[in-house]
Order: structure tokens, then sequence, then C-alpha cells
């Protein structure tokens, strides 16, 4: 082998990468925009997206639905028909989704009880601006709060090119504020001039834009803690080693600060990666970023499958592959990621361009405890209690009066058995 890129780590001694995603410093200065927009509202808004370079003193900082329009008509034919057939199917499967999670009514005592699904009013998506336009984050973004049901969807993303205007058009946002950042997050969470208050934010974006969705959590809902990309694949002597890499060098391109892992289930295999790794970073462009990730990154070999699915739902991660003749069963036993891509045949870039599932996923671990985002980040579930019959629901009233009883809340038990007395 010409060339070592990836360390060897032992399975036992995996550890997970918790990394908080906003440092100390971007959480400062988040925090010091948000209180200062939060006071002057507009003003300071123009003032931070003129500083950070997002729009010229003259430059125009809203675009409305006819901006989008005249983005989208500009484009080439085949520019168009990519757009909207990428958005068809991540419709499809948001509105699939949305079909999933009904209304409910259920029978208690002496009447019933359920809730209802609703989306929220207003939906802020951030698509990250930088060197390259991301229309896919608007689409992946937009789309689910529309299929929602969302009425209003604004999108924030500094100086937004031609790409993600027409990709604005193509999902269906409304307005897009031109200026990025902790100032974008501060301003969509609590309004500034004629950008208003929004009851979700979400979308990916740089340390400062993941610090100040963090300060902003209590006053909307955010969607998850969101850090560089990570993926993690487990193959056998049955996967493609040219695949294998090509999947891990996909997500390695994304950042210097990715992660990328190997878990092997043979030598042979670990082996066969490493060279393919080698020979395609040989004429990437991007190889330079992706050299660097690769520090980041490990190989293992697990000695079975089931010390395999432990490792993987030890480390959580962003993206997950099963390239193994019975990935299937493997799956069904995996736990913890962000997106899994189940056998050979399956491209992990599939999961960002557009198969229907999302691409904003959590990292850092914290598929442990969220999913990806979805049509059920712009949801709200709101309960609700019917009692039509007294008479039935009187042990139901009168144990929740010695519940009060038993807290000391007197009003509570009253307002209980001035009920049932009469």
């Amino acid at each position: 082998m010409s060339e070592s890129l990836l360390k060897r780590v032992a399975a036992d001694q995996i550890r997970v990468r918790r990394e908080i995603a906003d440092d100390l410093e971007a959480s400062k200065a988040a925090f010091e925009i948000i209180e200062d927009i939060r006071k002057r509202g507009a003003e300071a808004l123009v003032e931070y997206g003129r500083r950070f370079g997002d729009i010229e003193s003259n430059e125009k900082w809203i675009y409305d639905r006819g901006d989008f329009e005249q983005a989208y008509e500009s484009l080439c034919a085949e520019k168009r028909a990519l757009l909207k057939n990428t958005a068809a199917r991540i419709d499809a499967f948001a509105k699939a989704q949305r079909k999933c999670l009904v209304d409910l009514s259920a029978d208690v005592e002496g009447g019933k009880a359920g809730h209802f699904v609703r989306p929220v009013e207003r939906a802020a998506c951030y698509a990250p601006g930088g060197r390259y336009p991301l229309p896919s984050s608007v689409l992946m973004t937009v789309i689910p709060a529309r299929a929602a049901g969302v009425k209003t969807v604004w999108v924030a993303s500094p100086g937004p090119k031609v790409e993600i205007l027409a990709a604005c058009a193509v999902a269906g946002a409304d307005f897009l504020l031109g200026i990025g950042g902790a100032q974008a997050i501060a301003a969509l969470a609590f309004g500034a001039g004629d950008v208003p208050a929004c009851d979700v934010i979400v979308g990916p974006g740089n340390a400062f834009v993941t610090a100040a969705k963090r300060l902003v959590s209590g006053q909307v809902r955010i969607d998850m803690p969101a850090g560089p990309s990570e993926y993690v694949v487990v193959a056998d002597g049955s996967a493609d080693p040219a695949c294998v890499a090509a999947d891990m060098l996909a997500q390695a391109e994304h950042d210097p600060d990715a992660m990328v892992a190997l878990v092997a289930l043979d030598e042979k295999t670990a082996l066969g990666v490493q060279r393919e790794l080698a020979a395609q970073l040989a004429d990437l462009p991007t190889a330079d970023i992706a050299r660097r990730a690769l520090q980041n990154s490990f190989f293992t070999v697990a000695p079975d499958v089931e010390t395999a699915i432990s490792i993987c739902d030890l480390i959580a991660p962003e993206h997950l592959s099963v390239m193994a003749p019975n990935a299937g069963k493997i799956a069904s036993k995996l736990k913890n990621y962000g997106a899994l891509f189940i056998g050979s045949k399956t491209a992990q870039a599939l999961g960002d361009y557009g198969a229907g599932p999302n691409h904003v996923l959590p990292t850092g671990g914290a598929a442990r405890s969220f999913g990806g985002l979805s049509v059920f980040n712009f949801l709200k579930i709101s309960t609700w209690i019917h009692i039509e019959d007294l008479g039935k629901a009187q042990t139901l009233y009168a144990e929740a009066a010695d519940l009060a009883e038993m807290e000391g809340l007197k009003a509570h038990r009253n307002s209980l058995l001035i009920r049932i007395k009469k």
C-alpha cells in the first residue's frame, strides 16, 4: 500500500465524538449580535449585514416571489428541470411523512381526549452562503415546511446567487433575507423591520449560525445540533472498495473538520479501501480538504457483525452505510444514526441530493436523541379533553382531586370537586 490515510483504532478503543458545535467565542459573538438586533431591529440587522459583507450599502436585502421567478427563468432549461425533478422527489417523500401523523380521538371516562396536528404559522430556513451556492439546502428545508402546511416560509442566505433564488421559486418560499450569520437568526427569531418573528428556524450553517440557533431556542423551535459532516460505513469483502472509498471521500470533501470511518469486517476490505482512497485522491479537485478531513478519521476491523453494530450505535453518526450481502438484516438492528443507506447499490450522496429523505442531519452523537429534518419539525401536536358525562367521570375527577390534595394545590382540588358535587 503506497499511502496510509486512515489511522487504525481498535474496536474497544473507539470513543464517541461528542463535540459542542459552537465554541465559546462564537457563542459570545452571537449573543452580542442577537441582543443588539433584538433591541434595535432592522437598523442593527443591516449594519451587521454590511459589516460582514453580506450586502453593499444600497443593495437589496429582502427578495420576494417576483425575484425568485425572475431568477428561475434566467436558468437554462436543463437546470430548471433538475431543480423541479429534485423538488418533486423531496415533496413526495415529505407528503408521505405528513400522512403518517394524524389527528387523534380516544375514549376517556365520561368523554373523549385527543390531539390535533397543526403546522406552525411561520418557518425560517437557513441556506449557507460561500463560494458554492447550495440550492439543495433550500429545497430540503422549504419543501417539508410547505408539505406540513406552513403559511409563510422565509429563507435566509447571505449574498444569494441566482441558483438560490431559483430554488426558492421551485420550493415555494415567500421571501428571502439576503443576510446570513447570527444576525439573520436573530432577525428571524425576534423580528426586524419587515422580517417577522418566526416559529421555527431550521437549516445548516457555520459555528456562528449554530451558536445563534442554540441561543434563541427558548424563543423559537430549532431543528437540531449540527456540526461538521460525519460518515461511517460498515463493509465486508462483498463490497466494492472503490464504492466505499468514493462514498467516504464524498463526505470528506465537505469540510476539513469532517470525520469518516470504516468499520471493516475483515482485514482485506480495510486494505482495499485504503488503496482506493489513495488512488481517488490523486485527481480529486477537492483533495486538499478531503486529506485534512481524513486526518480526523479512522478505520477499525470488527471481529463480527454484532461488534460492528455496537460501534455504529456508539458513534451515532450523521450518515451510516451498510455494504454487505445481509445489509437489510444488519440495518434493522441499528438504532443511532441520522440517515441510513442500505446496500452497496445505495450511494450516500443520494441522501445529499434529493432521493427524498432530508440531508439536514444531527452530528456529534446527537443522533442518539434527534432524527433528521422532516415535515414533523414544522408540525405541533396540541391535545384536548372533552368531558360530556360527569356521572361516568366520577372516578377520574375524584382521583385527580386526590392528586391535587397530595401536592397541596387546594384551588386545583376545588375546581375538580365543585363539578362532581353538583
